[in-house]
C-alpha cells in the first residue's frame, strides 16, 4: 500500500478531525456550550466509526462518516453564521448554551491579549457570575477565534468527504468482485488505492 493512498489519506484526516475536535470540546466545556458539546461528542464518535470503518474495510461505516461529515459541515456553517451576526442569528442568543446558563464563549474572556477589567469594588470579589467582568481588549475578539474553530474544521471535513466519497467507491467495487473460480475478494490484501 502507497504511502499516499486515498485511505492513508482519510485516516490522517480523520486523526486530524479528532485532534481538533477534542481541543474545541475542551474549550466548549470551559464555556459551558452545552450546544456543542454535545455535537461535538457525536462528532469524536463517528469520526472514530469512520476510521475503524476505513481501517477495517467495512464501507458501511464509512457511509456513516459521510453523512455525518454533511450535518457537521452544516453544525459549523450555522455556528458561523450566528457569530456573525448572519441570517437573523445573534451571538448573544443563548442557543448555544441551550438556555441553561448565561455562560458564553471561554474565548470571550480568555482571548489571546484580552484585558479584562477588574470588579468594580471588594465586596464583588466573591461572585462567580462572568457578567460582571467586563473585557476592555483583546487582541483577536472571540468570535472570530469561533469562526476560525469552524473555517478549520470545514478545512478538515470537506477533503475527508471527498476521500471517504472514493474510498466508499472502490470498497464498492472490490465488495463486488468475484473471480468466477469460486472465490470472493477477501479485503485482507486490498488493491492499490490511488487518488
Amino acid at each position: 500500500m502507497g504511502c499516499c493512498s486515498a485511505r492513508c489519506m482519510l485516516i490522517l484526516l480523520c486523526c486530524l478531525q479528532l485532534i481538533t475536535a477534542l481541543e474545541r470540546q475542551v474549550f466548549d466545556f470551559l464555556g459551558y456550550q452545552w450546544a456543542p458539546i454535545m455535537i461535538n461528542f457525536f462528532h469524536i464518535i463517528m469520526v472514530i466509526l469512520g476510521l475503524f470503518g476505513v481501517i477495517q474495510y467495512r464501507s458501511r461505516y464509512v457511509v456513516m462518516y459521510l453523512l455525518w461529515t454533511l450535518l457537521w459541515v452544516g453544525w459549523n456553517v450555522f455556528v458561523s453564521c450566528l457569530y456573525l451576526d448572519l441570517g437573523g442569528l445573534s451571538k448573544d442568543s443563548d442557543v448555544l448554551s441551550l438556555g441553561v446558563s448565561s455562560h458564553r464563549s471561554w474565548w470571550k474572556d480568555n482571548g489571546p491579549g484580552c484585558e479584562s477589567d477588574g470588579l468594580p469594588s471588594a465586596g464583588w470579589q466573591n461572585q462567580r457570575n462572568p457578567e460582571l467582568t467586563t473585557v476592555l481588549s483583546c487582541w483577536l475578539e472571540y468570535q472570530y477565534i469561533e469562526i476560525l474553530h469552524c473555517i478549520l474544521q470545514l478545512l478538515v471535513s470537506l477533503p475527508g468527504f471527498v476521500y471517504a466519497c472514493y474510498i466508499v467507491s472502490t470498497f464498492s467495487d472490490v465488495e463486488d468482485s468475484f473471480n468466477f473460480v469460486g472465490e470472493l475478494y477477501h479485503p485482507s490484501k486490498p488493491s492499490q488505492l490511488l487518488f
